[in-house]
């Protein structure tokens, strides 16, 4: 019998010992932070083989050495894969047009993309599935690989999927005005052409799942590393032909996620079929590698985009043509249409612009999927607006600055309603700019910077004025269909000992959202935060609701628990009138204790309710029933989201002669409505501009013309480390939303909307004494020395 040190007791496991047996299954069920393979009886682990082409076709597979190999506990291809889930199409009816071809867990017949999993080896260790999977033998007809997005549309270029006709997923047209006479009146024309590249998310924790199967009961219950349970359970049970109730997804606490984790994966469709097929549970963890080769990859935008400007920097009109590359499919079941749709919605969103033109076009492409990822188009829209924006204000002789002053939304025409049909109830542009200006000193660093290009230093200001769809309501994903709930729930309850029990729908990624949840949980019931325990991310303990996305967890998982919080609060303050004798609108509860609301005299401890609740019932009058307990949902109203907004800057300097970019400091102003939690606020806001720096400096998914990914290892893809990041300042402008009752706003994709933006600026204006420009991220030094001339 293993003995417990109580210094490593945590949550009933021993750190860095074995989990004992008899802990083990509470452990992967309850609150506990991971979950052990010696929780599961015959667990077996589950490795694939994945195409080496980008595009090929399977002649034939041979399995007969893996299949005798001892351990080796089964071998499923793709055909065999189609009978035990039924195909996925990564559509929406609110994206007319759209169009995707059936996936299935395996590659049937062809192959798509460098990495597609093709046949799944089972095993009773992962090294005796991978030593299975190296004896698979497969017949490769490799075919024309298409990477390059705009040869996709290209006459002569064959379709992904023949059955689609061609590689155009998706197009879309918006705006509203006359661009074509505003361009005409114009002064200045600031026009460019800006190549995104793609990158990924690079989670602590990897793609994870353990699927596990009851066949006597027909019911699975799956540990999975998502960011939406219920989505995975309504995902799970209809591809398996299972009762969704019969479903149990597991995900108390995730190691990031960043959209990542929304997402349906053929592995883990996989994993969930062979557990259902062997009838035991079965494990899949992603490695880096195929991390780097599945993990949806980000952006992968080609934009085209000109703005006509007056004489005095007003912005007159904009057009932009956006060509996207989404890989061989659409992803299910949030589409890869989101990613360019709001990119070209969002252009100019902070700005008064009446005339805009904008034309998407989504192509199939030989790469791994493309989907949603941290603040989803937003910083293709900012940094190709603030791009444009400051082409126009040097060509003028302007200061950026104060172009961004002229042309912002003000507080007197709210609401405001964009070209491109988003609907904005009120923003801070203004406040948020003037506070900018002070908090970075900005005069003071205009002078610097001209006495440091005296002496040969070339240092750059960036400015990015920003805005963050947040709260979105059922408009954006149940109104075409997808079963992705827009709402979130709360049930909260009074224990014997007066200690509150917060089960919430919304989940936990490293965010904060359980600090965040007790927080609203003590603050409206009147009891101490360390009296509040929250748990969340399980289908069979939470209550229904969206989860984490689209920086939703505070704006619509904060007002359940508020709402939660006071219909409890009645309803103890109903059975402490009861015992008191006393009116209820006469009592409140402050400090965890009944009190008067008057003077705060203190009445009785919650924890003596609770006793008389629970324990001594047969003391009150015999009608009255004490209600321990309270459930309330909430879902946004008025609005289709709840839009953040604010302003960043970057002050950089750029060696001209090496082309490397040192980043000096980095400023941000938001405005996420009502600050629960400053601290959890702007470290959401820190981190999500380092995520934002690294895709403009160093990431970057690369691929052979032959489609073969290029950066497979952390040996080869660059990421922003401590050492290389600036100081990064905060401060904040408060405008809460009149649509929420607790009035706040979502924050977690704000700093990486518009930090890429914010450092092409800067680079661009430390080049402007050589009239160079970059604007194809990542900013490498050889593209930096390109643009100088000098490569």
């Amino acid at each position: 019998m293993l003995k417990p040190d109580p210094a490593k007791q945590r949550d009933g496991a021993y750190v860095g010992q074995p989990v004992p047996r008899e802990n083990a299954r509470r452990l992967s069920q309850g609150r506990g932070r991971y979950v052990d393979d010696i929780a599961f009886r015959n667990l077996a682990h589950v490795a694939f083989v994945r195409s080496p082409h980008a595009h090929a076709r399977i002649l034939s597979i041979d399995t007969s050495a893996a299949q005798a190999l001892p351990g080796v506990v089964d071998v499923v291809t793709g055909e065999e894969m189609k009978g035990l889930c039924t195909p996925w199409v990564g559509v929406l009816a609110h994206f007319p047009g759209l169009k995707s071809a059936e996936q299935y867990p395996l590659a049937v017949d062809v192959a798509r993309w460098h990495g597609e999993p093709v046949v799944a080896v089972v095993g009773e260790s992962r090294a005796l599935a991978e030593d299975g999977a190296d004896l698979i033998e497969v017949e490769w007809e490799e075919l024309p690989a298409v990477v390059d997005a705009e040869a996709a549309l290209a006459g002569d270029v064959p379709a992904i999927h023949p059955e689609l006709g061609d590689n155009r997923a998706f197009r879309l047209e918006v705006g509203q005005g006359d661009t074509a006479s505003a361009f005409a009146e114009a002064a200045v024309i600031a026009e460019e052409e800006f190549r995104f590249g793609r990158h990924t998310g690079l989670t602590l924790e990897p793609r994870s799942i353990v699927a596990d199967f009851d066949p006597s009961l027909r019911q699975m219950t799956v540990h999975h590393s998502t960011q939406t349970p219920f989505q995975m359970q309504d995902v799970l049970a209809r591809h398996f032909g299972l009762e969704e109730g019969n479903v149990r997804v597991i995900a108390p606490d995730v190691g990031g996620s960043f959209g990542l984790k929304l997402h349906v994966y053929g592995e883990e469709m996989a994993a969930c079929a062979l557990s259902i097929r062997l009838g035991r549970p079965v494990k899949f963890i992603a490695d880096r590698l195929e991390a780097f080769q599945t993990d949806i990859h980000a952006r992968d935008h080609l934009v085209k985009a000109r703005m006509a400007l007056s004489r005095d920097g007003e912005i007159l009109a904009m057009e932009v043509d956006d060509l996207t590359g989404i890989g061989p499919y659409s992803v299910y079941p949030r589409t890869s249409a989101v990613e360019g749709n709001q990119a070209i919605r969002l252009m100019g969103g902070p700005y008064r612009m009446p005339n805009y033109r904008g034309e998407l076009n989504i192509v199939f492409q030989n790469k791994t999927p493309m989907c949603q990822y941290r603040a989803v188009g937003h910083p293709i829209a900012c940094a190709v607006t603030e791009g444009l924006l400051d082409k126009g204000a040097r060509a003028l002789k302007l200061d950026p600055l104060a172009v961004r002053q002229r042309n912002v939304v003000t507080a007197d025409m709210y609401p405001h309603t964009s070209p491109t049909g988003y609907v904005f109830e009120r923003l801070s542009h203004e406040e948020c700019i003037a506070s900018l200006a002070s908090l970075m000193d900005y005069e003071r660093l205009r002078r610097e910077q001209a006495e440091a290009r005296q002496r040969g230093v070339y240092r750059g200001i960036g400015l990015a004025t920003f805005i963050e769809i947040t709260n979105p309501g059922p408009a954006f994903y149940g109104v075409g269909g997808a079963r992705i709930s827009a709402q979130d729930g709360c049930v909260m309850k009074m224990e014997p000992s007066g200690d509150i029990r917060v089960m919430v729908s919304v989940t936990e990624q490293g965010q904060g959202t359980e600090t965040i949840m007790a927080q609203v949980a003590a603050t409206h019931l009147g009891v101490p935060l360390e009296r509040v325990s929250v748990y969340t991310g399980d289908t069979q303990t939470s209550p229904y609701g969206g989860a984490t996305w689209a920086s939703r967890g505070a704006g619509i998982g904060g007002p359940a628990v508020m709402k939660t919080a006071l219909a409890l609060k009645a309803n103890l303050l109903e059975t402490a009138a009861v015992i008191l004798q006393a009116e209820a609108g006469d009592l409140d509860i402050r400090g965890g204790a009944v009190v008067n609301r008057k003077d705060g005299t203190q009445r009785m401890e919650l924890a003596e309710l609770g006793r008389i609740a629970y324990f001594r019932p047969d003391t009150l009058p015999a009608d009255f029933h004490p209600e321990m307990t309270a459930a309330r949902h909430y879902v946004p109203q008025g609005y289709p989201f709840a839009f953040t907004n604010g302003i960043q800057a970057s002050h950089l300097e750029v060696d001209v002669e090496t082309g490397l970019v040192r980043l000096l400091d980095h400023w941000v102003v938001e405005d996420c409505g009502k600050v629960i939690n400053p601290l959890l606020v702007e470290e959401q806001i820190r981190g999500g501009v380092v995520q934002g720096l690294g895709g403009a400096l160093f990431e970057e998914c690369l691929y052979s013309p032959e489609g073969q990914l290029l950066c497979g290892t952390m040996a080869d893809y660059l990421t922003p480390m401590a050492g290389e990041m600036p100081d990064i300042h905060m401060a904040h402008v408060e405008t809460p939303t009149l649509t929420s009752p607790l009035g706040a706003k979502g924050v977690g994709e704000a700093g990486t909307a518009a930090a890429p933006a914010a450092v092409m600026n800067a680079i661009n204006d430390a080049l402007s004494p050589f009239s160079a420009e970059v604007t194809q991220m990542p900013f490498t030094p050889e593209r930096i020395l390109t643009a100088l001339g000098k490569v």
